[in-house]
């Protein structure tokens, strides 16, 4: 096959690149740059998209022997990205760029132009597995759990599957960068980079304070409805959160307090304790499906954010969207967050969270009720 290798310039889609190699496809390999100002992209491990990635990415493909091309995307990366990102936090919901990037990015706008320069598929450096099946093609969590990505690739529809390669899905992290250093990879050793990778200093408050300027506000206790402190900008909070309060005095019963909700309007952030945060039903927006959509209502497992545990729920269709009956209690569920749906380690699809309930009548994953 002709294939189409994404290099990022870190040790993954190298490896990935690679054995696309090995396997005999025509390999050509292409860094995306995201960045108008790549030169201050990276801080330490954190960030990417730097100057640095990208001679890393072309050293990568000379040993590879392939040839190389960089891309800029920088202006749709801003657009629907970037863009994106702020106003959601504007609108008081809590986005995932990771999912909007893989998503708009590198299986949108990178794949459609693959597509039309002649590629069969596109290689990338993600922890997911791929498997043929009768019905077609489906999306699979990684080996290594501790690495797996396939939630933030849930969003993928399954023509995009189709045309996708994931080759270090069957393997652990240690064994790819001990690959690399066999192979003379210059990233073997290189970090991985955290956080957001536009916000290089990871200060996500910070960065979205210099975008959206200050807009102070109250911070109210749910329970007593009395304002216990104040902040620069409601945007800078999510649901769940804990940590950067700065609540004036402690709760009267010395429990810690937590973000139960965000209003942009109001400028009000709204706390309480760890028990208000538990939520048994979620609603959400019109679904993708990774592979054949699946009957429903059926049972399924429920990962509600990006480093969440899967817990079970009852999934059926809602006013367009989905409803999720969760079996068991969840925390810090937050609109603008994706939740992707599993039958075991099988990935069935996504769907944005819009909103969610505490509501629940009786036990089991077929418990809790929204009915508005």
């Amino acid at each position: 096959m002709k294939v189409l290798a994404a290099l990022s310039g870190g040790v993954d889609s190298a490896v990935a690149a690679a054995r696309a190699v090995d396997a005999g496809h025509d390999v050509t390999a292409v860094h995306l740059a995201l960045s108008s100002t790549p030169a201050a992209q990276r801080t330490g491990a954190r960030g990417c998209c730097s100057l640095e990635d990208a001679r890393d990415a072309r050293r990568a493909a000379d040993v590879l022997g392939v040839p190389f091309y960089v891309w800029d995307v920088a202006e749709r990366f801003g657009r629907e990205v970037v863009d994106d990102f702020v106003a959601e936090y504007a609108a008081g919901r809590t986005p995932n760029p990771c999912i909007r990037c893989n998503e708009r990015i590198k299986f949108a706008a990178v794949l459609d132009r693959a597509v039309a320069l002649g590629f069969d598929a596109v290689c990338t450096g993600h922890y997911a597995r791929i498997s043929e099946g009768s019905s077609g093609r489906s999306l699979w969590r990684a080996v290594d759990a501790g690495k797996d990505q396939s939630y933030v690739l849930a969003v993928l529809a399954p023509w995009q599957l189709d045309r996708a390669m994931f080759p270090l899905g069957d393997t652990v992290k240690a064994d790819v960068r001990r690959e690399a250093q066999a192979r003379g990879l210059g990233v073997a050793d290189k970090p991985d980079s955290h956080d957001v990778c536009f916000i290089a200093d990871g200060d996500t408050a910070g960065w979205l304070r210099g975008q959206l300027g200050e807009q102070p506000g109250a911070i109210v206790d749910a329970a007593s409805g009395a304002v216990v402190g104040a902040h620069d900008g409601a945007y800078a909070f999510t649901i769940g959160q804990r940590r950067g309060l700065r609540i004036g005095r402690p709760a009267a019963d010395g429990q810690p307090r937590y973000v139960l909700d965000v209003s942009p309007v109001t400028r009000t952030v709204t706390v309480g304790t760890a028990a208000d945060l538990e939520v048994r039903c979620v609603l959400t927006g019109p679904p993708t499906w990774c592979g054949t959509a699946s009957g429903l209502p059926r049972e399924a497992l429920v990962q509600l954010r990006a480093h969440g545990e899967p817990v079970p729920a009852y999934v059926e269709e809602h006013g367009g969207g989905l409803r999720l009956r969760l079996g068991s209690a969840a925390r810090g569920v937050a609109p603008g967050q994706t939740a992707a749906l599993y039958d075991g380690d099988r990935v069935l699809g996504s769907a944005t969270i819009e909103r969610a309930a505490a509501d629940v009548v009786g036990g089991g994953a077929r418990a809790g009720a929204d009915n508005s």
